[in-house]
Formats: structure tokens, C-alpha cells, sequence
């Protein structure tokens, strides 16, 4: 077939591994604020916003204005080679908004960011053992790869991994049917029982979490979870990381998901959000631990692009003036919305989140995940423009990830479309019933 005859999504087959898991086989050509239009002309809802990258929505004018600009004066220099005002500028404006006395790493992904943050915090601490949690997702990397246990599909056929990786239960009061307290106090026990049988404390550099976990299913831990985290490594000197690659730069209603807890990290992982699309992270730790990563014991050829940086200057501009608080009235505005629709479906077993970052979990008649009407649901709401992803470990969770800058007419027109699709399975002829 000729070229010009094949769609993206076949061209794509022709040069493309299978490996990247794709959730459309959509060729977009144009991307503005919450929409995109595909090389067919049709207009969607884009609710997966790059997985959570384009969070002041598609090709913002002040970020298109910025960047102009910083490309008609520097498009690379070398962080390892000069300094220059935009990677400085942003440097100082993260150590800002973290609460000062920081300092700031840039990488090109999150992964790398959270790599970066494993090797700082081994560097740090001289202790060999890390720390992670039963459905987190961290990166692809090997070192990531091996801290992440959201789905063991990321870790088969990689074994053996990265040696001295432990992994702890993370609260999830809606599968255990436990209370928030109830909840929080098993997963602490859990930790408490890995120090006693698996490593001593005295061994462990780091506990690395999402406050807000992604790929797991977008679960809400409860707030005294997190801050018994904090004193358990105060307790033994251990490095707390939040890994904020998804829930920073305004997706949960504020500047970043700690913000929520009323807790300081020692260490901070920054991607996805950060810069409105230009490959761009960071990790950032207070002053004293990072003083201790040696000149030259880590490094890259990217980090730090002028052009990223600004990009990410604008985004936190945008965020300040509209984002952060659009995000917390939105989301407080599509929850509701999706509380209504449960009590209606009962087939809508959980709705959480925070800010513009909420999940739905759908179960079956059992109490069961049910991983076939989502998929169901994200194929209607495509074929009527709205994309939607999955997440959770057994695919059940429906996610919305709209930009900051969302309207609600267009959170209206989604909420139109996942009800479409809820009464269409509610049909009595139809075999696959939400009851």
C-alpha cells in the first residue's frame, strides 16, 4: 500500500516495535487546550493530557510565546559545559516553591529523575536498601523497573533485577475494607515486620512513594499514613523520596500532592507536568544531602535545556495565575459529577482523588475488579471524542487527567459521554449489564 494511502497508526506498524503499549491507534496532527484532532479531521476531548504531561493544556500561547523566544537565542549549551539564565532561573524558582534551602538536578524523565534520586540517596546515606510499594509505579529503567510493583508484566522477562529492593503495602481501605485508621495501621505494622525479618533499618537509604499513587489506580492514601511515614524515618535516619513525576505542577489542586499531607519529603522527583510537553525533570533534596553527591558521580548530556526550562518557567506562571486553583474547583466540580453517577450505577465501586486527578474503580457483582466494562467504557467515550486511560494493577480504574486549564462545559460534555455508555451497559439486552 502506498504511503499516502495508510493511516499513521499503519504506517507506525511498519517501523515501529510492539512494545510501547498504546491506548489508541489515534494519528493526531493538532493539539490546542483540551482538544485534539486526529488526521481525519475529528475533535476530541484529549482527558489523558499526554498521561498527565500537558497539564496547562496543548500548545498554550504563552508557552508557544516563550519558547520562540528562547529558541531564537539558545537552543542547547550543556549543563555540564556553561551555566545559563533560564536553567538557573528555573533551579531557583523550584527551590522556592519547595519551601527554600534546596537545591535542583534536572534530567530529561521521570524515570531518570527517580533514578537520580535512588543514587543521591545511596551516595547520601552509604546504606545499600531502598524501599518501595505494593502498586507503585516509578519508571522503565532497570533501577525503576526494580522499585516498581505495580503490575509484574513491567518486571517479567528483566529478572534479576537490582538487589536490596523491598516492597511494602501501601493503603488501599476501599479493596481492604478496612477504616482509613484501621488501614494505615496494617500497612505500617507491614513495614515494621520487613525490618524485623528482611533488612535491618540501619540498612535502608530511602522510602520511596507517590503520595498519590498513578499507575496503581490513582489511590488516595490517608493523611496519618504519610506523616507515620515521615517519623518512621526520622526514627532511623532514612531518606523519605516522593516521587511527584504525576501528581506535581498543579494536577491535584495544588503546587504538589505533599502540599495535601502537611509533610516534607527529603527528596523530590519532578517530570511529566513540569514543562508543558519538552522533555524535562527533576530531583530535588535538601541542601545537606545533596552537597553530598559528589562532582561527577552523576551526570547527563540534556538536563536542563534551555529551551525545556523555559517552557517550564511559563507552565509554573500559568499554574500560579489559573491552574492550581481551575484544577481544585474543577476536580471538585467532576467529583461530584461522578459521585452522582454512582449512586446511580452500582457497578461504580469507588470514585477518589484529588484536585484533577481522579479515578474511578469499577467492581462486578462479586465485589470483583472489573477490567471489561472499563475497557468497554474507554472504547464508547473514544468513539464519541473523549480519551480516557486505564490504570490499576487489574485495569478496573477508569482515570481522568484533563488539563488545569479544563472548562467545565468540556467536564460537562465528558460526564454526558460516561453516562452514555453506563445506561447503553445497563441495558437489559445488553449481556454485559452494569447492575
Amino acid at each position: 500500500m502506498n504511503q499516502e494511502n495508510m493511516s499513521l497508526f499503519e504506517r507506525g506498524n511498519q517501523v515501529l516495535p510492539p512494545v510501547a503499549g498504546r491506548a489508541t491507534n489515534l494519528g493526531i496532527v493538532k493539539a490546542i487546550g483540551s482538544t485534539v484532532v486526529d488526521e481525519k479531521g475529528k475533535s476530541y476531548l484529549d482527558f489523558a493530557s499526554g498521561v498527565g504531561v500537558n497539564n496547562v493544556g496543548h500548545c498554550h500561547p504563552e508557552i508557544i510565546e516563550a519558547v520562540k523566544e528562547q529558541l531564537d537565542s539558545m537552543i542547547h549549551i550543556g549543563h555540564n559545559v556553561a551555566y545559563y539564565p533560564s536553567y538557573i532561573k528555573l533551579a531557583e524558582e523550584l527551590n522556592y516553591l519547595t519551601g527554600s534551602n534546596k537545591m535542583v538536578y534536572f534530567s530529561n524523565s521521570g524515570a531518570e529523575a527517580n533514578e537520580g534520586a535512588i543514587k543521591l540517596a545511596k551516595k547520601a546515606t552509604k546504606r545499600p536498601a531502598i524501599i518501595s510499594f505494593k502498586r507503585g509505579f516509578h519508571g522503565r529503567t532497570l533501577a525503576t523497573t526494580s522499585i516498581t510493583f505495580s503490575n509484574s508484566s513491567y518486571r517479567k522477562d528483566y529478572e534479576g533485577l537490582f538487589p536490596s529492593i523491598y516492597s511494602c503495602e501501601y493503603p488501599y481501605s476501599f479493596r481492604s475494607g478496612l477504616s482509613n485508621e484501621e488501614e494505615t495501621e496494617r500497612c505500617i505494622q507491614n513495614i515494621e515486620e520487613v525490618f524485623t525479618y528482611q533488612v535491618d533499618p540501619s540498612q535502608v537509604a530511602a522510602i520511596i512513594l507517590e503520595p498519590v499513587q498513578g499507575e496503581g489506580g490513582y489511590i488516595v492514601p490517608p493523611k496519618e499514613f504519610i506523616k507515620k511515614i515521615r517519623a518512621l524515618c526520622d526514627k532511623h535516619g532514612i531518606l523519605l523520596v516522593f516521587d511527584e513525576v504525576q501528581t506535581g505542577f498543579g494536577r491535584t489542586g495544588k503546587m504538589f500532592a505533599y502540599e495535601h499531607f502537611e509533610v516534607e519529603p527529603d527528596i523530590i522527583t519532578l517530570g511529566k507536568g513540569i514543562a508543558s510537553g519538552f522533555p524535562l525533570s527533576a530531583v530535588i533534596a535538601k541542601r545537606d544531602i545533596m552537597e553530598k553527591w559528589e562532582s561527577g558521580t552523576h551526570g547527563g548530556t540534556y538536563g536542563g535545556n534551555p529551551v525545556s526550562c523555559t517552557a517550564a518557567l511559563a507552565s509554573i506562571q500559568i499554574l500560579r495565575r489559573e491552574g492550581i486553583e481551575n484544577a481544585r474547583k474543577m476536580g471538585d466540580y467532576l467529583k461530584k459529577q461522578l459521585l452522582d453517577l454512582q449512586k446511580e450505577f452500582k457497578g461504580i465501586g469507588d470514585v477518589r482523588g484529588l484536585g484533577l486527578m481522579i479515578g474511578i474503580e469499577f467492581v462486578n457483582e462479586e465485589g470483583k475488579p472489573d477490567a471489561k466494562t472499563v475497557n468497554w467504557l474507554k472504547n464508547h467515550a473514544l468513539e464519541n471524542g473523549l480519551i480516557l486511560l486505564t490504570c490499576g494493577t487489574e485495569k478496573n480504574v477508569l482515570r481522568f487527567i484533563p488539563p488545569t486549564t479544563v472548562h467545565q462545559n468540556e467536564l460537562d460534555q465528558s460526564i454526558l459521554i460516561l453516562k452514555d455508555g453506563l445506561q447503553k451497559l445497563s441495558n437489559k439486552e445488553n449481556s454485559h449489564a452494569i447492575y
